[in-house]
């Protein structure tokens, strides 16, 4: 006869719970991930083959490289690996940890780009996100941009208005090429971080003084270069505060002409991309951040601290908020126009024919010199073809009339006489509709909207509290319309604008 004994086994409950952990994610890991990861592969290949066929800049290999296949290439990249044993000497550490230090930096670098991802949500979210805000416009395009670029690596270079740029572009841009951006600091934060190494973008730490984290970047901008990935960056490095273009930032740009090899490697074209808004999105931060860096300046006594990211993410979710309430109050508007001009490619190949030497021969000094001219062409280049948009025109011309302000029809008037002075010195004027009186109509309506004006008895002034926003959207302009005058464009770069008023084009205090 045989005694069968129950005997019961107590378990820790946080024993139990690591076991059905440990369980899950064994599941996971060999049963449905694989699964995930060849359904992905598969779709991502059916988009490549399908859009492959119509892209003017097919995507290279290098983008559909495994990712750890590419930071394993830029860790143990000669270079890098010089770079790293000097830091390590530098600093008194083991080799080991400047290397273990390198592959952080190269993890944080390296994008994970994902062609039906790119395609497919990331083109559908930019498409309805800038049409929704705004009327969007190709507004000119150089015929040169529609010829066969062959091998050459393709770089976009854009002025820099609003965070609104990466989407309008891509959106643009997305029937030619996927273009891999260079993205700062304010994106590292999950999940939009991951959404955008997806998308190819490459994330950049622009105020970094530490040279092994500089060399890595380097030497992946130059293997992207080398690639031919096509890229887009933002030369002035950073949003325009007041309106007016910056002067350009050299990093990125050094990085492409001392690894470009003219002889042996692919050609670089810089293709100059400008854009406006008749409303950016962050104009009021913007200004407000230049109001607090101007009195930082000022001294610490004097000067309020910087504004937290819990600050930033109160005034995003306020003005969601506000826009939220106009949409359900049936008072909403779109942001008025925004447009995009593409100008000619420059060869970098031709620029340097110049030189008696390839950028790697030449001295510090001399290189930088060079790249410095090649920047300020650039930008020259991008400040010509900045769009001149209904609101920018509106506001210059009640700038100029401020004191005694305006009818609508002398508005419309000024403006007209504006417009073709702008045109014949070559700027590239948009009038929706071809129409200047409903140009002055949606831009006059955009500023009231905004309660940035005020109508008494049929004449408009601009408001004393708001003028530095009017400022702003004419500072965009600026420079075309001292050209238009016959002055010196270039002195409204980082300066005031002529005939807003002596001495007022840089005033940071609020009225």
């Amino acid at each position: 006869m045989t005694l069968l004994v129950s005997t019961t086994l107590a378990v820790p409950l946080w024993i139990f719970l690591l076991m059905v952990l440990a369980t899950g994610w064994a599941l996971l890991d060999r049963l449905l991930l694989p699964s995930v990861r060849w359904f992905l592969r598969e779709r991502a290949n059916r988009v490549l083959d399908e859009v492959g066929s119509r892209l003017r800049l097919e995507i290279r290999p290098f983008q559909l490289t495994r990712r750890r296949a590419l930071i394993d290439r830029l860790v143990y990249d000669p270079e890098v690996v010089t770079e790293a044993q000097v830091f390590a000497e530098a600093e008194g550490m083991p080799r080991q940890v400047a290397m273990e230090q390198v592959e952080r930096y190269a993890r944080e670098i390296v994008p994970a780009f994902n062609a039906f991802f790119y395609f497919r949500f990331g083109y559908w979210v930019a498409r309805h996100l800038a049409r929704t805000l705004y009327r969007v416009r190709l507004g000119f395009a150089d015929e040169a941009i529609h010829g066969d670029p062959g091998d050459a690596s393709v770089v976009f270079v854009i002025n820099h208005r609003s965070n609104m740029d990466y989407i309008l572009v891509s959106y643009l841009a997305s029937t030619s090429t996927a273009l891999s951006y260079a993205v700062g600091e304010w994106a590292r934060i999950w999940p939009l971080e991951s959404l955008l190494k997806a998308m190819g973008a490459y994330f950049v730490r622009r105020r970094s003084r530490n040279a092994l984290y500089r060399k890595v970047l380097q030497r992946y901008v130059q293997m992207a270069t080398a690639a031919g990935v096509p890229q887009a960056m933002f030369p002035e490095g950073g949003l325009s505060r007041d309106g007016r273009l910056r002067p350009p930032k050299l990093g990125l740009l050094d990085y492409i002409v001392r690894g470009f090899d003219g002889e042996r490697g692919r050609d670089v074209l810089f293709v100059p991309v400008a854009l406006n808004y008749d409303r950016t999105l962050e104009d009021r931060t913007l200004l407000l951040d230049r109001e607090l860096d101007a009195e930082s300046l000022a001294g610490p006594e004097s000067g309020r601290p910087r504004r937290s990211w819990v600050h930033a993410s109160a005034t995003l979710f306020s003005f969601v908020a506000r826009q939220l309430g106009l949409v359900l109050r049936g008072r909403w508007y779109r942001f008025g126009y925004a447009c995009v001009n593409f100008g000619e490619p420059v060869s970098l190949n031709a620029y340097l024919a110049q030189a008696d030497a390839g950028p790697q021969q030449l001295p510090k000094e001399e290189r930088f010199a060079l790249v410095s001219s090649l920047a300020e062409e650039l930008m020259a280049r991008i400040g010509d073809l900045v769009p001149v948009t209904p609101v920018s025109l509106v506001a210059t011309v009640l700038l100029r009339s401020e004191s005694e302000g305006l009818s609508e029809l002398a508005i419309k008037g000024e403006v007209w006489n504006l417009a073709e002075d702008l045109r014949a010195s070559g700027a590239k004027v948009y009038l929706p509709r071809g129409d200047g009186e409903y140009a002055v109509h949606v831009g006059l309506r955009m500023l009231r909207l905004r309660r940035l004006v005020d109508e008494k008895a049929g004449i408009f002034r601009v408001r004393d509290e708001e003028r530095l926003i009017l400022e702003y959207y004419a500072h965009s302009i600026g420079h075309l319309v001292r050209r238009a005058s016959g002055l010196d464009p270039r002195s409204s770069i980082e300066s005031s604008v002529e005939g807003f008023g002596a001495g007022q084009g840089d005033t940071v205090t609020r009225g």
